[in-house]
Order: C-alpha cells, then structure tokens, then sequence
C-alpha cells in the first residue's frame, strides 16, 4: 500500500459523518495491511461513536496480532483515558495471552471507570492460570462503593474467575464495612445465579445482610 493510501484512511476516519468513519474502519478490516494499524490505534483514542470504536477494534483483529500487539501495550501504558480502554478492550478481543503484560495493578485499580471496566474484562480472559488467585485478590480489593456498572462489571469478572474468584470473595463476606459486605454478597448471589440482574442481588445481598444470614 501507498502512503496516499493511508494518508487517504486517516482523512476517512476523520470526516464529520460517522457513516463515513465507519465504512473506512469496515474497510481497513475487509482490505488489511500492515501500514493501516498505527492509524487506527491512533483513531481508537479520538473516535466518540462507539458503533465505530467497535469496528475499528474488528479492523485491527484482522491484523496480525505480531503487528497489533506491540502498539496496543503502548497504548495502555502511555495513552490517554480513551486510548487506554480501547485498547485493552481490543487485547481482550484478541486474546493473546502477550496482553496480559499490559495488566498492572495499577489499572486494575483506576479511578476511571472505562479504564478500570475494560482492564477487568481484559484480564479475566487473558490470565495465566497460575496468576488466577493473584487477580481475583486484586478484584476483590475493589468492592464497595461506586457506579452501577462499575460495581456490576467487577462482580462478573470476579465470578469468571470462578474457584480462584469464589475463595478470594471468601474473607469479604463478612467484611466490617456494610457496603464492601453487601457488594461481596451481591457478587455470590450472582456466582449461585448468573441469570440473576446486578439490581437484584444487590437487594439480596441488603436482605442478606439486614437478617444476618448466608447467600447459600
């Protein structure tokens, strides 16, 4: 490919018409090369339409993973809020385990909630085994008080860790702190139920904790 080419993508992914932004990610997909992924890494931390984020995550799944992988840790470790969520959401969407270099506590533990949402999914599919117990000790770390979805997406990724999540879930369940204890019962209400909605094992969980009793 030319460098008109890609000059010619990084306009497209620039226009003012999300239409448009999104027919030039879908074609990046459909027609890869290798001199498209730098210019949608760096799309991933500009582009406000999620629709399109999405799309550009497939393109960059359509890469080799050799080519994505290195820029994308790059990105977590020196990007933008935006760019660090994309692109663990894009490492989590990959799958190679060589992203899981890109999880440290630090992350795990952002104040930001798309950092932290995205960190968590990216993690809980890209661990090592034997880092299993570390990770679920480090989510767990993170239960309380906060924003419905942020406290919803860490309750699934500690259940997804299943026995490793579950025993490290154990010592929280009668933590002193009422709003620790009442998240940590939400999130054994949801490990029995996973068709259970966060809204309603959170109201278990006050039940729970209001008549003194066990989730089991």
């Amino acid at each position: 490919m030319t460098d008109s080419i890609v000059d010619r993508l990084r306009l497209a992914l620039e226009d003012d018409l999300g239409s448009e932004r999104l027919r030039a990610a879908l074609d990046a997909g459909t027609y890869p090369d290798p001199s498209f992924v730098p210019v949608l890494i760096e799309r991933c931390a500009l582009e406000p339409d999620f629709s399109v984020r999405e799309t550009l995550t497939w393109a960059l799944m359509r890469h080799p993973a050799d080519l994505t992988l290195p820029l994308l840790l790059d990105a977590v470790a020196s990007g933008g809020p935006q760019a660090q969520s994309q692109a663990l959401h894009t490492l989590s969407k990959i799958g190679d385990a060589r992203g899981w270099s890109a999880m440290p506590p630090e992350l795990l533990h952002s104040a930001d909630d798309e950092i932290a949402r995205s960190a968590w999914r990216a993690a809980v599919l890209l661990v090592p085994d034997a880092e299993r117990a570390a990770l679920a000790t480090e989510l767990v770390a993170e239960l309380g008080p906060g924003e419905r979805l942020r406290r919803s997406s860490l309750s699934r990724a500690i259940v997804a860790l299943e026995d490793a999540g579950m025993t490290a879930l154990a010592p929280a369940l009668g933590h002193p702190d009422d709003v620790v204890r009442e998240h940590a019962l939400a999130t054994e209400v949801l490990a029995n139920d996973p068709d259970t909605g966060f809204e309603e094992a959170i109201y278990e969980a006050k039940k729970i904790v209001a008549l003194g009793t066990s989730a089991k």
